[in-house]
């Protein structure tokens, strides 16, 4: 059996590259490699799964942001989205699961210098962690949070989460959830982020345009990903391919920018609306503390 880059091949790439002439072992580089922890690959995510999509969005916008990668910090939680942290070469942390963005926090507060991301899924970071998230983009903290939202816990068996929509079908919302969920790009808008983005994987170059606008921006910011997840959510949904999500995505995507976030609320098989809905510009909490301090001494 042929190998390229230390992994088989199947029979018909085989074939077609003994065709080439080049029946040997390849040793190539990807482009990200420099980015990556190669040791800790093949990944773990299942076929069809966005995350690899949103990893190389997430990989190119740090190229693009030119920020000083010795002094960048990936946070994770739990959950398939939280392996970005083990995945990427670059200062990064594991943490427990719910517990990213105070992580984050400490980490920021502890050295301002940081350019500090949170790289987690809507499980961990708005269900186990939600008052976590609200409270952070409350004080406008100086983070980024990249939010992988796929509609339930992929990694612990498909359960209903808080973005599942009204009558999806999971592990423990057999009959249809009937729960109302968080729209978590609302709730970070209410919640007082500067920034608000939400993209599908499906128009990859949007997603990363806004990462990287995210990361160069100072406060609270949030760029939301609807991403397909085949094995826990969307087989249950006629999506048993992460490419029928992706068509899914194609049919009902709607881009809005501006929108008020309030209204873009998603449900099974209505308009999914993307876009930049918020970018303002407030002081960071270091800002506000640095203020008040100021205006305590001068007294």
């Amino acid at each position: 059996m042929l190998k390229m880059n230390g992994y088989r091949l199947d029979k018909t790439l085989e074939t077609h590259v003994e065709a080439e002439g080049l029946n040997e072992e390849v040793h190539g580089r990807h482009p990200m490699d420099d980015l990556l922890r190669t040791d800790r690959l093949p990944h773990i995510w299942c076929p069809g799964c966005g995350l690899g999509t949103a990893l190389t969005c997430f990989l190119s916008a740090l190229r693009k942001s030119d920020l000083n990668l010795d002094k960048v910090a990936v946070v994770s939680g739990i959950g398939c989205t939280g392996r970005v942290a083990g995945y990427v070469r670059l200062d990064s942390f594991h943490t427990t699961h719910g517990r990213a963005i105070p992580f984050a926090t400490g980490l920021k507060l502890a050295n301002p210098e940081l350019k500090v991301v949170v790289f987690s899924g809507d499980g961990d970071l708005v269900t186990i962690g939600g008052n976590h998230f609200i409270h952070a983009a409350r004080r406008n903290m100086d983070i980024t949070v990249i939010c992988v939202n796929n509609f339930n816990y992929g990694m612990t068996g498909g359960q209903a989460g808080a973005t599942t929509p009204i009558g999806g079908i999971t592990t423990t919302s057999p009959y249809g959830n009937y729960e109302y969920p968080f729209n978590v790009s609302a709730l970070a808008k209410a919640s007082g982020a500067i920034y608000v983005a939400r993209w599908t994987v499906l128009h990859a170059r949007r997603l990363a345009r806004s990462m990287t606008e995210a990361l160069l921006k100072p406060g609270f910011t949030l760029v939301e990903v609807i991403s397909p997840c085949p094995t826990g959510f969307g087989r249950r949904h006629k999506q048993r391919q992460g490419l029928d999500t992706l068509r899914y995505y194609h049919e009902h995507g709607v881009i809005r920018h501006g929108a008020d976030p309030h209204g873009t609320d998603i449900g099974l098989g209505g308009a999914l609306v993307e876009g930049k809905f918020v970018d303002v510009d407030k002081p960071t909490f270091l800002e506000q503390r640095a203020r008040r301090l100021e205006q305590v001494l001068s007294r």
